[in-house]
């Protein structure tokens, strides 16, 4: 059960890390955007209602099943920032927090919806060309 402790430790950590550089991966590989969108949507939805993490609660369940102990301050409390002596309940610790992730993503949404006004701007008012012809040197 600790194994599977672990395991759901390392997929929430990448489910973080994600919802953190989806947006700028999908400057690489757009169709992230199709997994990235609604994965940001669900942490963000979970933290606005102040709920907790399914990912936590798993792991916690888990790990009390294998007997091992658990952790209070939730998932970034006990894996980022208690190791960094950092309160996770400060409103300078929340703040950086929905700085680093809102910011990161509006970066990466921005340059994407820059990438598509210019790739539209470049389409528009032109016709498509045929081969060239070419006109007769003058004798």
């Amino acid at each position: 059960m600790l194994v599977l402790a672990s395991g759901v430790a390392a997929l929430h950590g990448l489910a973080v890390l994600f919802m953190l550089t989806g947006a700028l991966l999908a400057l690489r590989w757009p169709r992230l955007l199709l997994l990235h969108a609604p994965v940001a949507l669900a942490i963000l939805a979970v933290n606005l209602a102040g709920a907790d993490c399914p990912l936590t609660d798993l792991e916690l369940w888990l790990r009390e099943r294998a007997g091992a102990p658990g952790y209070a301050n939730g998932f970034l409390g006990h894996y980022l920032l208690d190791p960094l002596g950092l309160d996770v309940d400060a409103a300078a610790t929340q703040l950086g927090i929905y700085v680093t992730a809102f910011g990161l993503n509006a970066l990466g949404y921005g340059l994407l919806a820059a990438r598509a006004t210019r790739r539209s701007a470049r389409g528009r008012g032109r016709f498509p060309r045929g081969p060239r012809r070419r006109t007769p040197a003058p004798l």
